[in-house]
């Protein structure tokens, strides 16, 4: 049972702690007393849970943390459970469990990573986690009646939501899950799944008789390919027989064709070799005449050479001798006598020095131009000379150099060359025209192209007789037998690869239907596990439903006992998809419409701890009705606070139950015998919690 619960600044409550013993505890106030964040602060602490929308909404508005904290006793063990909560959304909890005055950790908070769980360890020690609490152990507004105001559908949905077996529906799903997932697994890794057995049979059954049926083609096919092979072995015998003649025709050609080329081009090179001569003796004929002269002319011009210079040099004196007698003649027109006297010292004179008299300068100048005159026109002639002389020498070199160039040393080689041309163009009228009419006169040409006509004979022998047209129709046929032959070879082809496969496709078959066939065997029993074990209408559900129904009957008629009622026994009954409720006195059964007010609170608590009983292994054995006077006229009220007065007569019994009543209707316990009695106030500060008895 819980022993207590301290709150600090958690939702309403700032610092509240509330001590609890067995039996009956009320909690009354008005609404937004912080009655019920009592249960928030319960769940919280122990899972981590609550209805609140987020963990920071627990704290209360203006603190920084608030926290939970909850001790509870069970199988004589105390144990405390507390958890913090902070602005920021930083969660720490710590469960331990108390030994006199000492506290044992047993976890802190929720690390996993570490292999530890507040949470689980607070399950193991309960017997429940926090969805089963609420089930077993809550009671929201309004639900306290509802048991037993439900339609007899709903309370079959009630019952299988309370034992679980709505859990099935989840299983069945999954089972679906597991069979899909299964059969996809199978289809990945082999293509096929069992609903494709029989499709597969008839692909089976289908590859079977294509082999039946392609055995005899194939037989077929082979012994028209040995005899196509035999007549293609025979033919391309000949072939390789008389393809050499082939070789041998286009030789005798192409020898043919160099023998006439060659004939060509020596003709062509005589020709040229004529011309070439002919040219040679032109350019060197009446060389040698000039030739001849080339030494007196290189002596000639030497000597007039010499006398060009000599009469330069003459001509270069007379004028120098012209122009001092110039200077002269110049001088003596101011040396004139007068009255025989020298116009220069003035001594007597009888006549001037002829150098200085005028006229006989003037008739010595004359001479020597005279004298010029006749020198240029001799250097002149001199000049024409040596040009003469040159031009001659000039051609006596070239006629050399010509000579030289041609090789020519001798007028006898020339005569030689002369003779020589006209043997060539003598010999070149005797070759005939080249065509291949004349192949014979052609060898004649030389050694070499005699040796070409020799072949040209030799190769004609060797292919006397070949038919070039028929060797080609031969090798036609051979084509023709092998394209046959290739597509019959397809042909078997076609068929060896639709037997290949068919054989492999059978392999494939028989291994996936006796594969398929275990699969269908394991798929089958999945489907009847679903259908037998996890369908809510199955007889695993019904047998759990049946014994469900008897287990809560016998512990609802056992509280009911206690209670004080006429009622001695209640009874669940299924019939088809409904549950119905059954009511037995001492001597009669009893319809529900006519039980009291209070009758009917004492068969729903009856019912609900029946269920709780049924749930738990619960070791707090506690129950909280939240509101249960909500929509509950005055004389049902009455009667719910007779039948909680008598609560403590089972938490007295052998299991004590601790049971927590919220409820805003405070005059109702006025005059009860419920032993403890906390009211929740508001107030600036926050909910204020008073013990009143």
């Amino acid at each position: 049972m819980i022993t207590s619960i301290e709150l600090g600044d958690f939702l309403a409550h700032s610092d509240t702690k509330l001590e609890f013993d067995n039996g009956v505890t009320v909690f009354v106030g008005h609404n937004g007393a912080g009655k019920s964040s009592i249960i928030d602060a319960i769940t919280f602490a122990l899972f981590g849970q609550h209805t609140r929308k987020s963990n920071k909404g627990l704290i209360k508005r203006g603190a920084n943390q608030g926290y939970s904290k909850v001790n509870f006793s069970v199988n004589g063990k105390s144990f405390e459970a507390v958890r913090k909560i902070d602005s920021k959304g930083t969660l720490s909890a710590k469960f331990t469990e108390i030994v006199g005055d000492e506290k044992i950790e047993i976890a802190a908070g929720e690390r996993k990573q570490f292999g530890e769980s507040m949470t689980q360890e607070v399950e193991k020690a309960i017997g429940l986690d926090f969805e089963k609490l609420k089930v077993a152990s809550i009671v929201q507004q309004g639900e306290l009646n509802a048991i037993i105001n439900a339609k007899p559908k709903e309370f079959k949905e009630l019952l299988n939501a309370i034992i679980g077996i709505d859990k099935l529906d989840v299983a069945s799903e999954s089972m679906k899950t597991v069979n899909k997932e299964f059969r996809e697994s199978i289809r990945s890794r082999i293509g096929y799944d069992d609903t494709h057995i029989d499709i597969l049979s008839r692909e089976l059954e289908k590859y079977q008789n294509e082999i039946k049926e392609s055995e005899p083609q194939k037989i077929q096919l082979e012994n028209k390919q040995k005899q196509l092979q035999s007549e293609v072995e025979e033919l391309r015998k000949k072939v390789e027989t008389e393809a050499p003649k082939i070789d041998k025709l286009n030789q005798l050609e192409a020898r043919k064709r160099e023998l006439i080329e060659y004939a060509k081009e020596a003709i062509h090179e005589i020709q040229q070799e004529i011309s070439e001569n002919e040219r040679k003796i032109r350019d060197c004929e009446g060389c040698f005449e000039y030739a001849s002269l080339k030494e007196d002319l290189e002596s000639k011009i030497q000597k007039v050479e010499q006398a060009v210079e000599e009469t330069l040099k003459k001509i270069q004196e007379m004028k120098s001798q012209t122009a001092s007698l110039r200077e002269k003649q110049s001088l003596a027109t101011k040396l004139q006598l007068k009255d025989n006297k020298c116009p220069v010292c003035d001594s007597d004179v009888e006549k001037l020095n002829p150098l200085f008299q005028e006229e006989h300068l003037k008739q010595e100048l004359k001479t020597l131009q005279d004298q010029i005159i006749l020198k240029e026109k001799e250097h002149q002639m001199y000049n024409q000379k040596r040009n003469e002389f040159s031009e001659k020498l000039q051609s006596a070199r070239d006629a050399e150099a010509t000579l030289r160039a041609h090789s020519i040393s001798s007028k006898e080689e020339l005569d030689k060359i002369q003779e020589e041309v006209k043997i060539k163009k003598e010999n070149i009228q005797k070759i005939p025209s080249t065509n291949n009419s004349n192949l014979i006169e052609i060898s004649q040409i030389d050694s070499h192209a005699k040796t070409i006509f020799e072949n040209i004979s030799q190769l004609e022998s060797e292919t006397k007789g070949f038919d070039e047209q028929e060797f080609i129709n031969l090798k036609k046929s051979v084509n023709e037998k092998q394209m046959k032959l290739s597509n019959i070879d397809q042909q078997i082809g076609a068929i060896l690869e639709k037997i290949s496969k068919g054989v492999e496709q059978i392999k494939i078959f028989e291994n996936a239907i006796s594969e398929l066939k275990v699969v269908k065997e394991y798929v089958t029993n999945l489907d009847d596990i679903q259908n037998n074990v996890f369908s809510r209408d199955g007889p695993v559900a019904t047998s759990l439903r049946s014994w469900a129904l008897n287990a809560i009957s016998a512990k609802a008629s056992e509280y009911l006992a206690l209670l004080n009622t006429k009622i001695q026994r209640i009874q669940l009954t299924e019939k088809t998809r409904d549950i119905s409720i059954i009511c037995n006195s001492k001597s009669e059964e009893l319809d529900l419409e006519s039980l009291s007010g209070g009758e009917k609170v004492s068969v729903a608590l009856s019912l609900r701890l029946g269920m709780a009983n049924l749930l738990g292994g619960s070791n707090l054995n506690l129950m909280i009705l939240d509101e249960p006077t909500t929509h509950l006229d005055a004389e049902r009220k009455k009667s719910l606070v007779s039948v909680l007065s008598q609560l403590s007569n089972i938490s007295n019994s052998e299991t004590p139950m601790q049971f927590i009543i919220i409820t805003h209707d405070a005059e109702i316990f006025e005059d009860s015998t419920v032993e403890q009695i906390y009211k929740f106030e508001s107030s600036e500060q926050g909910s204020r919690v008073t013990l009143l008895n």
